[in-house]
């Protein structure tokens, strides 16, 4: 989306060793420019912040972990640089290849104190334990060391993780412990000041300022957390988990993640606000699980293609790509190419997303959706079920793949060569008609019907929007399409309604379907 800026000039006319100003007269009440002097606020920046972190620095802690990993072993060769060397490498190390060898990984983190008990609040992912691609796994690590700014070492315990939102809560035993509150972070503006303490590179506590540079940013993590507080406050690894002051020393932000081409500090940090953070916290301290709203769909956003090719407004809405069996959506009567407009009031938008508004609704509330379809402004009503966690999704998207190779597959065959020249000519695609032989070649499942596309015109739109041969469309402007003459005649329909581009429906391998607005070759 293009953001345009207007910006002022005042000009100053230097004569003589003295200034002037130049205004135009301007009628009573008419706007100013917003860089006026009578329209400036005075400046407000902190002579020093050693007050302030002399104050909050022993809230902070260091937090290390160890897990123990498995990595491929192989076995010490005692006859390297000798004449048995190629003997020992053809046949003596076969032996001890595959065998695993155990070793202790460790980790750097930040956190904060938030009770004078010992709770203590962090990232999951610094307690997390890794794979072997280097990514959080699913299953805590094996131990957690808490350090103060004191170096006294503290062994923690996790009271409850939240992986959704990136957030866990420890438990130290100390008593009289140095912590801080939590602030209201829907209070910041961009521009305010921030503080961030933490634990970069292992270093130990280590202080930067910066200012909020962006609010409820996203950062393309999806669900409902993906709001997040952006800083050019320095950020870097092991800062993770560390809290974000304002001036007045409350926490506002719990850094989480960097924006960086070379692993390091360019200016741009991100931060889970404390208003979203606190309510989780405090149910995990209780020992709860956190309980998040699902609608049971699969959503992508409503690109400037798509929104064109439904005849809709840019930026409003999301289409629906899949309806999950059994769940929410499906009980109130949302289809697959529905775009949803509104949820409980709110419009769902770039800023405001479907995942976000119906994961911050409570389980079991009935709420009323504004969709989209075929034209037509409909309204139903939808009773919040529970969101399932990331493996129960797994495991179900495994079973619907299982399902859906095992329904009987199409049988006729027509390779459409007119209706596929025809189809070129409009869009720049080429049509067949998908048969058992050729759904098994591209590895569609063999219960898919539609067709397949056999050629693209380089130059069409079609192809700069990615689609290439071997993709499946199964419908198009939510009409099916089992045989090449069925797009011949929904192409038609629309270039008859004056319509500029055609919504497709297309599948690659196994993968979920997903929408694509096409241009309409004039």
């Amino acid at each position: 989306m293009a953001v345009r800026y207007a910006y002022a000039i005042t000009g100053i006319l230097l004569a003589g060793g003295t200034a002037a100003t130049l205004a135009l007269q301007q009628p009573v009440g008419a706007q100013v420019a917003q860089n006026a002097p009578s329209a400036m606020p005075r400046a407000s920046a902190p002579g020093s912040f050693a007050d302030l972190t002399e104050r909050l620095a022993p809230s902070v802690v260091n937090i290390s972990t160890t897990q123990t990993i498995e990595v491929q072993g192989q076995r010490r060769n005692p006859f390297a640089g000798s004449p048995f060397d190629d003997f020992f490498r053809q046949f003596g190390q076969q032996r001890g290849n595959g065998a695993p060898i155990t070793r202790e990984a460790t980790s750097l983190g930040s956190g904060f104190i938030i009770s004078t008990d010992g709770y203590v609040v962090t990232n999951n992912h610094v307690i997390s334990s890794r794979g072997r691609n280097g990514q959080p796994g699913s299953n805590p690590v094996d131990t957690i060391t808490v350090t103060l700014s004191d170096r006294t070492e503290y062994e923690a315990r996790i009271v409850g993780r939240d992986p959704a939102s990136d957030l866990a809560v420890l438990k130290i035993d100390g008593t009289d412990l140095p912590f801080v509150n939590f602030g209201d972070s829907d209070e910041l503006r961009v521009g305010d000041w921030v503080l961030a303490i933490g634990n970069p590179f292992g270093l130990g506590g280590t202080v930067t300022a910066g200012i909020v540079s962006a609010l409820q940013r996203t950062i393309g993590q999806g669900g409902a957390y993906d709001r997040y507080i952006q800083t050019d406050a320095s950020i870097n690894q092991g800062n993770s988990g560390g809290p974000m002051f304002d001036l007045s020393g409350n926490v506002v932000g719990i850094n989480s993640a960097i924006f960086s081409p070379t692993g390091g500090n360019v200016g741009i940090g991100f931060a889970i606000p404390a208003s979203e953070a606190w309510p989780i916290v405090q149910t995990l301290m209780r020992g709860e699980r956190v309980q998040r709203g699902y609608l049971g769909v699969s959503i992508q956003p409503l690109g400037d293609d798509i929104a064109d090719s439904l005849g809709l407004p840019h930026n409003r809405g999301e289409i629906v790509a899949r309806v999950e069996p059994g769940e929410a959506a499906q009980r109130a009567g949302i289809r697959q190419g529905d775009v949803i407009v509104s949820v409980n009031g709110r419009d769902v938008t770039p800023d405001e997303t479907l995942s976000y508004i119906v994961a911050n609704l409570p389980v079991g509330e009935r709420v009323p959706i504004t969709l989209i379809r075929d034209g037509e402004r409909i309204r139903v009503t939808a009773t919040m079920g529970e969101r399932p966690t990331d493996e129960e999704l797994i495991a179900r998207a495994q079973q619907n793949q299982q399902e859906d190779e095992g329904l009987q597959e199409p049988t006729k065959e027509d390779p459409g060569s007119d209706e596929s020249e025809a189809t070129m000519e409009a869009i720049g695609i080429g049509f067949q008609t998908l048969t058992p032989q050729i759904a098994r070649q591209i590895g569609i499942p063999g219960g898919v019907r539609g067709l397949v596309v056999n050629q693209v015109d380089p130059s069409s739109d079609a192809a700069q929007k990615g689609i290439r041969r071997g993709d499946v469309v199964l419908s198009i402007n939510r009409t099916a399409t089992l045989q090449p003459s069925d797009a011949v005649r929904v192409i038609t329909s629309a270039q008859r309604a004056g319509r500029g581009s055609v919504l497709l429906l297309r599948q690659r391998g196994n993968s979920i379907p997903l929408y694509v607005g096409v241009d309409i070759i004039e």
